[in-house]
């Protein structure tokens, strides 16, 4: 007689394994988070269109920056509520679906683990990107914490610069770092087992 394969568990490994879904308000927070990116972006998108005429090229390459920043965080988003629901909590059953994610056929632990990684050093980059456009004003602005009310100033410091760099660096480092202990890991499950002569 074939083993039934939805075997019933006695009661504590139930619960336990049931446990899991504690985690579905999280990721019904993480979708309403997403919305409030909506807002936030439309909010910039609203800012830019209005003030197209007015904007010089610095402050509307740094508000279309500000654009692709809230969609790659959204993306994050995306990744960790299908992803993180998919490996975690329950399968949601897309196969087949036209819009299924690519990634997600092969999505487990460790490769979402990689994708956020790379996600972060998107969104460190354009954070980056960013500071490096504004670090132009360096020197010729007073620092907004010493300048007066309605002076145009600037937040960014040489201090601030060198350190958001060697964050990211250390996001990038911390990136490789797991890639390589995965492919590793990968490796070494995926070594035959020889048996001894």
């Amino acid at each position: 007689m074939a083993p039934n394969p939805h075997k019933s568990l006695s009661p504590l490994p139930s619960l336990i394994f049931s446990s899991r879904w504690l985690q579905l308000p999280l990721y019904l927070g993480l979708i309403v988070a997403q919305g409030v990116y909506v807002i936030l972006f439309c909010k910039e998108l609203w800012h830019l269109t209005h003030g197209a005429l007015e904007l010089n090229e610095q402050q509307v390459m740094l508000i279309v920056l500000a654009l692709i920043d809230v969609v790659m965080i959204s993306n994050l988003l995306v990744m960790v509520i299908v992803g993180g629901y998919e490996t975690f909590v329950s399968r949601l059953h897309l196969q087949g679906h036209p819009d299924q994610p690519e990634w997600l056929s092969h999505v487990n632990a460790s490769v979402l683990k990689v994708k956020l990684a790379m996600a972060i050093i998107g969104i460190s980059s354009i954070h980056l990107l960013k500071t490096f456009i504004e670090a132009g004003s360096l020197g010729a602005l007073p620092t907004c914490a010493t300048a007066a009310a309605g002076v145009r100033c600037t937040s960014v410091t040489e201090a601030g610069v060198m350190w958001q760099t060697i964050i990211h660096m250390a996001f990038i480092a911390s990136a490789i770092g797991i890639a390589w202990t995965d492919r590793l890991m990968a490796s070494s499950h995926a070594k035959p087992t020889h048996s001894g002569h």
